[in-house]
Parts: structure tokens; C-alpha cells; sequence
């Protein structure tokens, strides 16, 4: 069962579990052994999860939720098997944990007295530069 809150918990039976081969480091264990975890939720066909919840996920800008629903997160950090799952596990509570947190609005803001003061001299000195460098205030051209 992975705990995401007080409230709301997955059950194992609803997260699809495979391992297969990892790359990286660990010799000729590399090889042989099936270390890395890919980890599969179909949060769509989920009943453990609300209605709200499916929606802020189907909303969530996030490259591991699929369009047909399934979260994939492949875990080969470890060169353990166990290590690996702990990893995909906590990957995929804080996954739904942000698409769940709730957005702050953003509040507009005006920009300080002296900020637009300082950006009005800086605009003013760059315009100093590049008239000296034509000459028109020297009397050339």
C-alpha cells in the first residue's frame, strides 16, 4: 500500500510492478541481473483515487503521464532491485503529491519607483553610446 496522505492511500494490487535489465554501473551483475523497476499506474481505472484528484492528473503538464492515463516511472538508480522499487514508489508519491498540491494565483505587482528609474537611465546611457558612436553629436557623418 503507498501512503500519499492521511486520506488517500494506492493499494498494491492497483500498481503494475516489472524489472528489467539495467544499464550504468555494476559490472558483469549488469548483465544478469534484472535491477531496474518499471512502475505503471493507470490512475484512470484507479477506484482508490477521487474524481478531483483524476482530473488535476489528466491536467498535470508531466512527460510520465501517458495520454491513456498510465504514470511510467523506470527507476535504475540502485543497483538494487528493492532500492529501485523504494525509489519508483516515492518518485511516484511525489508525482500525484504536486499535481495535487494546490496553485497559488499569482498576484500582479507594480514595479518600484526606483526600478523604473534605474531601467529609464540605462535606456538613456545606451542611447548616449550609440550616438557617439555615429558621430552625430560630433559634427560628423
Amino acid at each position: 500500500m503507498l501512503k500519499l496522505s492521511a486520506r488517500l492511500a494506492i493499494p498494491d494490487h492497483e500498481l503494475r510492478l516489472s524489472y528489467v535489465r539495467s544499464g550504468g554501473p555494476g559490472g558483469q551483475n549488469v548483465n544478469k541481473v534484472a535491477s531496474a523497476v518499471l512502475l505503471q499506474f493507470n490512475f484512470r481505472a484507479s477506484p482508490s483515487l477521487p474524481e478531483e484528484c483524476k482530473s488535476l492528473l489528466e491536467n498535470y503538464p508531466d512527460s510520465r503521464i501517458g495520454k491513456d492515463g498510465v504514470i511510467t516511472i523506470r527507476a535504475s538508480r540502485y543497483r538494487s532491485q528493492e532500492l529501485n522499487r523504494q525509489d519508483a514508489l516515492n518518485r511516484l508519491a511525489t508525482l500525484i503529491g504536486a499535481a495535487l498540491k494546490p496553485k497559488t494565483p499569482r498576484r500582479p505587482t507594480k514595479p518600484t519607483r526606483t526600478s523604473l528609474q534605474k531601467r529609464l537611465e540605462a535606456k538613456k546611457r545606451r542611447g548616449q553610446i550609440k550616438r557617439e558612436r555615429t558621430g552625430k553629436d560630433n559634427g560628423g557623418e
